[in-house]
Formats: C-alpha cells, structure tokens, sequence
C-alpha cells in the first residue's frame, strides 16, 4: 500500500479544469437514473494515480524513480532491467489498467466473463483462433530467459499496483461494472503481455478481407469485372520502398546492389475459383464474424496504413538523420499508444536499456521510438500471410488428396457473466481451425454454385479452415526487446529476424550517420496459389512449402537517394523479385506524395527541418481530386442550385483543411461518383449495411429491358469495411477508366428521380447533383458555408462502455466531435469511408519527428493522453494539439527530462 498519498501536482491551469470537469461529471451521475445517487467525487477519483511521494513495491532490488512531465507522460530510472519493467508495469497499471484487463480479455476469448452474453459469439470465434494457446507455447518454448525475465517483471509490477485494490480503485469503469456483475480483475501474467501481439497481428494481417471479397464479387461480376476492380500496382509511377537489388546468386542473399533475378510469382493464379463460388453464403457469413472481433488497430481497408520515412543528413538541417512516422490505426479513448521513457541510470550488462517511444500498455519495452544509438518506425508491410482453404468433411475426418484425415478437436468453456456457460468444440484441419464451424451461416454450402471437375462431391457442404502464420509459435516478444537494445544496422537487423508477425517495414537510423529498411516477417511461399482467393484444402499442391529466408527479404542500406519512404505501398517491383509478398499492396498514394515532397526540397537545394517533417505529416493533398477535378469542371452544369456548388472546385488547390467547402463538395461528389459507378453494382454482402436497391436476381442473365422482375437487395457490410471504400485502389480503378467516355462502368441504371447515365460525364454530372442535395441536407442550402471538418468529424470512445453502455456513462467517458482536415489515402491519413459516409474510422494514432543524435530536440505526440482515467487533467489533453498538427517536446536527456518533470513518484523495495 502507498507510503505515501500525495496527490499529482499538473500545472494550475489544468488542474482547474480536471477539478471542474470532476464537479461536471458527478452532476450528470446524479442525474443519471440507478447509477447516479451511488456515485461521487471520491468514486471518480478514486482510481487517479499517485505520481509524488513514496511507495513501496515489492520486489525491488533498489530505488526507481518516476518522473512525469505537464502531461503526466513517465520516464522511469532504475538500476536493473527486473526493477526498469517491474516499475514499467506498475506504471501502465497506474494508468491504464482496464484497457490492460480488456485486452487480456479479448486475446484469450474471456469478454463474455466481464461484458455478458453479447460477446459470446465474439469469445467463440477468438477460443477457435487460439491466440492465447499460441502465446503460451511461445512463453513455454521459444523466448530467451531473458525475455521471460523481463516479462515476469514486469506481470510482477503490474500486480504489485493491483494489491488491495479493486473496483472504483482501480478506474471508473469497474464501478459502472459493478452494477451488472461482480467481476473482479485476476492477476495479470507474463503470457497475457505476449498474446496481445496476436492482437496487432490479427488487424495487420494482409489481404484476408480482399480474399473474401474476390469470392463474393463472383455473384455479380465476371471476371474481368473483378479484375478492373484490382488493377495492378502502378510501379511506372508510384516508387515501391525498395529501389534497387535482389537474390545474389553467388550467396543465396538479398543484396541491395545486385542485379534483380526476375521474378516467380509465387505459386500460379489458378486457385478454386469455381468452388469458391459455391462459398458466397458462408464467405459472407465469415466476414460478419470478422467485424464482431474488436478491430483494435482499425478497420480492413485499401486506405488503412502508416507513414514513415528517414532522410539521410546529407540533407538535414541539422547535418543528422531524421526520421518521421505516423501509424495510421483504429481511433479509440484512451489511444493504442501508450509514451514513455526507460532509463538504466547507468547502461551495463545488468542494466541494458536507455529509450524512449511508444508502447502498448499491458507490453514492457518500447515499441517505436529510439535509443542512445539508433531510432526506428514501423509500417504495416500487407505481406499475404493468411489463406482460406475449402476443406471436404466427412463427419470427424478430411479429405487430403485421395485420403481422409481425422480432424483435431478440442473443447472450449465459455463463461458469461449472469448467464449460463457455453461450451463449443474447435475443429481443426491440417492447414488451421475451422472458423466456418463459428456461424450457423457457414454450416450449409448453396447446392447450385459450380465447382471444378475435379472438385469431391459437396455434399452437406464445404467448411473452411485458416491458415495464418500467426498461429505458429514465434520469437516476436524477443524482438521488441533486442530492438530497445540494438546499437547498430547489424543488432538492428538481428531484431528484425524474430519480428515475424506482425509482418512490419522497419526503418532505420543511428547517430553515424547511417539510414536503412528492413522488410521482415514469416511470409509463406505458396506451392500454387497467388493468396488472392480461398484454395481446394483436398488438394495437396496448395499447402505452403515454406518461408522465405530472412536473409533472402528486401533491405537498404544508405541508398543513393538519401531517403527512404515507407506507406504500405509495395515493398519491391514484383518483376525484379523472385517470391509473392502480396497481390494486395496498397497502391502508393500516400508514399508517392512524401515521395514528391522530400524530392522538391532536394532539388531546389533545401534542407529539411524538423519543422519540414512535422508539416509534411499535415499534408492534406487529395491525389484523387487532381485527378478528377478538371473533368468536374468541364460538366456543363444547368442547374443553378448544383453549378453554385460546382463553382467550389474552382481554383481549388486540392488541399482538404477543415474550413474548405471545396473539399466537402468534392468528396460528396467522390462518394456519389463511387456508388454510381460501382457499389449499386456490387453484391449485397460487400454493400453497406441498410442500403436497399432494386436489382436484377443473382442468377439472371436477361438483358435489363427483357428482365421480367426485379430483386430488392439490402446491403449486409459494416459502414467502416463496406466497399467502395474510397481508398487509393478505387483512385487506380477509375484511373484506367476515365479517358474511355463509353466504359460500361459509366452506365448506371434510371432512378424514381435520375435518367439512366451511358457516359462518364452523364455520371459525373448525376454525382454532382447528388452530391449537391447530400451536403444540402447534412451542411445546409448555402454552399458558401459548407466545411470538410463538419462533414469528416472524429469522436473518440471508451471502446468497451463507451460504445455499447447507457448513454450517460458514454458521456461520461466519450470525448468530441472534433472537425478534421486529411482524409483517404492522404498523407494526413484522417480516414473515412466513401461507402458509409464522412466520418474519421482511422487517424494518425501517433505522430513523431526523431532527430537523431540531437535526441532532445525530437519532437511527439498522441491522439489522446497519457491517462485511461476519465476526466485525468491527461485523458485527452493532447487531442487539441494533436488536431492541429502540433508536436510536443520529447525530453530524452537527464537535464531535459528534469527540467520538464512536475510530479516524481519514488517507488522503494
């Protein structure tokens, strides 16, 4: 128990209004109905840290100290590595424990024992992915004891806060539970730290979703249809991460200066298109299961990534390397991220970490940030790393080639608060569990769908099995700690061979002088097969051979042009490489444009500044609309009402700031252009949930005038994964259309109100006016008046009650809107999708400017604050800033971080 209960000490000005906020806070709990005469202010602050004073923490082989600026973000000194992450998770506990506790929750399929029946389904579908079983037989059988040293540290830390606390004590959250259950947190252990890696391996885990979706699309489309809407990665134009090199013969390894071998491909694109057909029902059933799982890092999506870029000091202001990166991710209150620094006060072989970034809480270590020696970023590389194989059942057994397996089975009890548990049984198949057994749904097979010939008879149906390499056992906790650790590009890529999922670029740079990439992960060389749609379980030539060696993966090191940029556009020219990364890249919107703007400043013999890196991260360029605005503006538009609109577009820099109503017209216009082309034309399972139309049946052929009656379908897709989603695929779809006046995507059916449209400009013309009377009626009749931030708003939630608990308590918990500027596929990445609407459903989670060796003089900051707690003076006290694309200090030095200290917390043996 504290020693020591002095309250944290913010600045006056944000002490005030944490107290107002508190008085606020406690006059709306009153007000609430059968929760509000329980509660009171010592029940909202009972659960705030202390951030003076003394405590003793068990365990503790010496002092610590917690040091934490005006916006309550630690810096921890210690004189061990156990002490360092003992503290580090005392800390994280301080501040974030019921985001720690969901999270466990969530990766051992556990929500039901704290939230109820609703998250049954949801427990269900992760017990049959496993993440906890995998992570166990990680801890058991693969991490260094040091890894598990430092780990069960840091589980120690946590627990060692946990101690005589409970509910109220420990965040708001657990009083508000208390009134439906009796859920009481356990201890926390070093495998719940491991398995939340599952998590961020599960929301970047490739091109799951495209690979569904490519199935579906079969209902309505033909192939040719699907493929014009997958073109190919436009490398004549758009600069992939790597520049140059390939496998040297000679060695069997990537070298950066080789000469480029050509390429396989991977296995062929001939998968089981035609059984995949059969699949539509149970696909769209399993993509349904796939939006119940938490999407913790964000929604699936062509427009969904991170920058990150390192520029040589060659051309620097301050002669060193600097490097940027925003991870784009899921917006949520508190942020994923989690800032802090770990200082061995004197660095030693018992004592071996001095850096400072972002991490996850419930994570010792640092995920992003840097060192005394070198700092790094991350991207989501999109490797293909899952795949869906349709496997024939016969009752417990397969079929593998002209044999039966027996399928591996085991049970799983869910428990649910106030209710009865459930049990289910997890089938698994060679290639991964069967997650088709997860929804009634997928129990049946449609008996009309073709299959190929040499397809087995279907039976009562085809069942589907996973295989994703995040399922095997890896070293990737080992990683993130030999990263904090690493001095040099050799340690560094050491590290970057055990990150093996999530499959990340990696960029790099160190107080030399030097810049690097790195491409790691555990990337599948598929036998045939392109990843791009489910493949015949039955037949032995579709398993993965292997992974390709990491020393066979794409690197730089000090490349020629003096940067490097990575933003999920493809990681290497797919001819110049000899195995398949993906089908699925993003396609370089956002990369090209950092691209351009890092070369504009060489070329007119600047150097960039911090302050260069900081606005190139607020670049709000709409690539799409300098596309397609000349031709808005040719429309001869009659309509007065529509041509005042139209008239926003002119001499509009294509620039989306919150203030500009030429960005909101056209991003209506966008919208409407991408419905009418495309998405009235897609089946009903990739269409956003609620949107009914009139269309043909799925199984006709007649001509339109000949059909003799028509279908009402009613979309079934979330609003955040519905397609088209706007993202820079759609930009290269109606690219490659836009000089063809009379493609028969330009056609689009009559409305009660609209002539049938023929041509491109009829199209674009019937977009603008749709667009004209949508915004009329969200923004108001004067065009004049309208704003992008009104339309494209962020509001941040409690992702637990602050989503699906009464409507007070997520007052209480929630914060915003807040009006943005950025969007799709922009540089400042405030994502949205063109399908659902306008709102934010991804943000640069994070931003930071690192300058390398002139460490205080970096630059950061988060989406939210330092604290989970609910009206914390630091809940959301970075939001503002954050909005407005300003960066904070980041204090790394002793002087620096003691000149910025407000409140030190000494914790004591």
């Amino acid at each position: 128990m504290p020693a020591n209960t002095t309250a944290s000490s913010p600045k006056k000005k944000k002490g005030r209004r944490a107290r107002l906020l508190v008085i606020v806070l406690v006059l709306a709990l009153v007000a609430g109905v059968g929760y509000g005469t329980y509660w009171s202010i010592s029940t909202v602050r009972a659960s705030f840290p202390q951030t003076n004073g003394t405590v003793k923490l068990d365990g503790l082989s010496g002092p610590v100290e917690v040091r934490r600026d005006n916006y309550g973000i630690p810096q921890i000194y210690a004189d061990s590595d156990e002490d360092l992450f003992r503290a580090q998770g005392f800390v994280q506990a301080q501040d974030r424990f019921w985001e720690m506790d969901v999270r466990r929750h969530m990766t051992a399929g556990r929500l039901s024992e704290m939230f109820g029946s609703g998250q049954v389904e949801t427990d269900a579908f992760l017990r049959t992915l496993g993440w906890r079983q995998v992570a166990q037989k990680e801890y058991d059988t693969l991490l260094t004891p040091e890894t598990k040293k430092n780990l069960q540290a840091y589980a120690d830390g946590v627990n060692g806060y946990l101690k005589g606390r409970e509910g109220k004590d420990l965040s708001v959250e657990y009083a508000a539970l208390a009134f439906s259950n009796d859920y009481k947190p356990e201890k926390w252990t070093p495998v719940d730290s491991v398995a939340w890696l599952k998590a961020m391996a599960w929301d970047l885990r490739g091109n799951m979703q495209d690979e569904i979706d490519r199935s579906l699309l079969t209902s309505r489309l033909s192939d040719k249809q699907i493929k014009d809407l997958y073109p190919a990665y436009p490398y004549d134009r758009n600069k992939p991460i790597v520049a140059k090199g390939g496998i040297d013969p000679a060695t069997g390894k990537f070298d950066p200066a080789a000469k480029p071998s050509g390429a396989s491909g991977g296995g062929s694109g001939n998968s089981a298109a035609g059984a995949a057909q059969g699949l539509n029902s149970q696909l769209s059933a399993l993509s349904k299961s796939l939006d119940t799982i938490p999407a913790l890092l964000g929604p699936s999506g062509s427009g969904i990534g991170s920058n990150s870029w390192v520029v040589s000091g060659a051309y620097t202001t301050t002669n060193k390397p600097m490097l940027a990166n925003d991870p784009h991710l899921a917006p949520s209150l508190p942020s994923l991220w989690y800032q802090m620094g770990l200082h061995c006060r004197t660095v030693s072989a018992t004592c071996q970490y001095d850096t400072a970034g972002y991490t996850f809480s419930g994570l010792p270590g640092v995920i992003i940030g840097h060192n005394q020696d070198i700092a790094w970023g991350f991207t989501n590389l999109g490797a293909d790393v899952t795949d869906l194989y349709l496997e024939k059942l016969s009752g417990d057994r397969y079929q593998v080639g002209n044999e039966e397996k027996a399928l591996t089975t085991r049970k799983e009890v869910i428990k649910v608060a106030g209710g009865s548990a459930k049990t289910i049984t997890v089938r698994s198949t060679g290639h991964g569990p069967l997650v088709s057994d997860r929804s009634s749904e997928l129990e049946q097979v449609g008996g009309k769908a073709p299959v190929p010939n040499a397809a087995p008879d279907r039976g009562a149906g085809y069942a589907v099995a996973l295989q994703w390499t995040a399922l095997q056992p890896g070293k990737s906790m080992d990683a993130v700690l030999e990263l904090n650790r690493a001095k040099d590009f050799n340690s560094f890529r050491a590290a970057a061979k055990n990150f093996e999922v999530p499959s990340q670029n990696l960029v790099y740079a160190d107080v030399k002088g030097n810049i690097g990439y790195q491409a790691p992960g555990r990337i599948p060389v598929r036998a045939e097969g392109d990843g791009t749609k489910p493949v015949p379980g039955w037949d032995p030539r579709y398993k993965w051979k292997r992974y390709i060696p990491f020393d066979e993966l794409p690197y730089e090191y000090n490349p020629e042009r003096g940067y490097i940029v990575t933003a999920n556009q493809s990681v290497i020219d797919a001819k110049k490489y000899p195995y398949l990364l993906t089908k699925d890249y993003g396609y370089g919107a956002r990369s090209q444009r950092i691209n351009d703007l890092i070369e504009s400043k060489i070329q007119g013999g600047g150097k960039i500044s911090t302050e260069d890196m900081r606005t190139m991260q607020m670049d709000n360029s709409s690539e799409i609309a300098k596309l397609l605005t000349p031709y808005l503006l040719k429309i001869d538009v009659s309509d007065s009402y529509v041509r005042e609109a139209q008239k926003l577009l002119e001499g509009w820099d294509y620039t989306q700031e919150p203030d500009s109503g030429a960005a909101a017209y056209f991003n209506g216009v966008w919208r409407n252009v991408l419905k009418l082309a495309f998405g009235n034309k897609l089946p009903k399972e990739l269409r956003v949930e609620g949107e009914c139309l009139s269309v043909r049946p799925a199984d006709s052929s007649a001509p339109d005038d000949q059909l003799s009656e028509r279908v009402r379908e009613c979309g079934q897709r979330d609003t955040e994964s519905a397609q088209p989603d706007g993202g820079d695929r759609w930009y290269e779809v109606v690219r490659r259309i836009l000089e063809d006046e009379k493609n028969e995507w330009w056609q689009s059916p009559a409305s009660r109100t609209d002539k049938a449209t023929t041509t491109r400009d009829e199209l674009l013309a019937r977009a603008m006016e749709d667009a004209r009377w949508e915004l009329t009626a969200e923004l108001g009749k004067d065009a004049s008046s309208w704003s992008w931030g009104r339309l494209h708003q962020l509001t941040l939630k409690n992702q637990t009650l602050g989503t699906e608990g009464p409507g007070f308590l997520q007052f209480v918990l929630n914060r915003g809107p807040w009006n943005l500027g950025g969007g799709e596929a922009a540089v400042n990445a405030t994502g949205w999708n063109a399908a659902g609407g306008y709102g934010v459903i991804w943000v640069p989670s994070m931003r930071m400017v690192v300058n390398v060796g002139d460490w205080d003089k970096s630059r950061w900051i988060s989406l939210t604050g330092a604290s989970g707690h609910a009206y914390s003076a630091h809940y959301t006290d970075q939001t503002d800033k954050w909005a407005k694309g300003e960066l904070l200090d980041w204090a790394y030095g002793d002087a620096a971080v003691k000149a910025k200290t407000v409140d030190t917390l000494k914790l004591t043996p």
